[in-house]
């Protein structure tokens, strides 16, 4: 008898996008279990946020072992076991790396980063969500994090043209990419019936990049 192959899905997009929204909404439709990354446990980030340049590479490196031994070891166990999908990869690691850090810092982040990157599971897919930078502004303030709220929108921007550029060229893994400024799939279940639909075809057609 064959064994079954579970699914891996990876939800990705710059800060206040929705991607932990749509991890738990899509849930139910994949028969899935669910990795988030628990951002608030990273003890540097509030004083990254007051001083970027003084707390980057401490905080960096934390969420650089935190979100590897997720995927190292969360992620292989699970899929024996369940589709799984998260709402986050781990080369979002190196995007925020690349804006915030500069010099040794940076020149050891990527040794260290490179070392362990090989080592992770590959999604089968990867579902990009963008939004207008004036729209993710208004998401990251209605839900009000205390460490988020002296979030600079210079930082937001710097951010989105980051991950713009890193998924131009990605081609790790199938990809849709999903403009989500008009898009209600919390409270519109035809909008979340097209993104369902979109990752269930994309899974089964095999196709390599769909953009929405």
């Amino acid at each position: 008898m064959t064994e079954q192959r579970h699914v891996f899905i990876a939800i990705e997009g710059v800060i206040g996008v929705g991607k932990t929204t749509l991890a738990r909404l899509l849930q139910p439709h994949f028969q899935a279990e669910l990795l988030l990354e628990v951002v608030e446990e990273n003890p540097f980030l509030p004083r990254f946020y007051e001083d970027r340049a003084r707390y980057a590479f401490q905080t960096q490196i934390f969420f650089l072992l935190s979100r590897y031994r997720q995927q190292r070891v969360v992620v292989p166990e699970t899929l024996k076991r369940a589709n799984l999908l998260s709402d986050y990869l781990l080369e979002k690691d190196r995007i925020f790396a690349r804006i915030n850090l500069s010099g040794d810092e940076w020149d050891m982040y990527e040794r260290l980063y490179e070392i362990l990157a090989d080592r992770t599971t590959r999604p089968d897919l990867v579902i990009y969500l963008r939004a207008r930078l004036d729209v993710l502004m208004g998401r990251i303030a209605q839900r009000d994090r205390a460490f988020e709220r002296s979030m600079e929108e210079g930082y937001i921007e710097q951010l989105c043209q980051a991950y713009e550029a890193f998924f131009e060229s990605y081609d790790r893994a199938p990809l849709l990419a999903i403009d989500t400024n008009d898009l209600d799939y919390v409270h519109n279940p035809e909008h979340l019936r097209v993104v369902v639909g979109a990752a269930k075809t994309m899974l089964r057609e095999g196709y390599q990049r769909v953009v929405m």
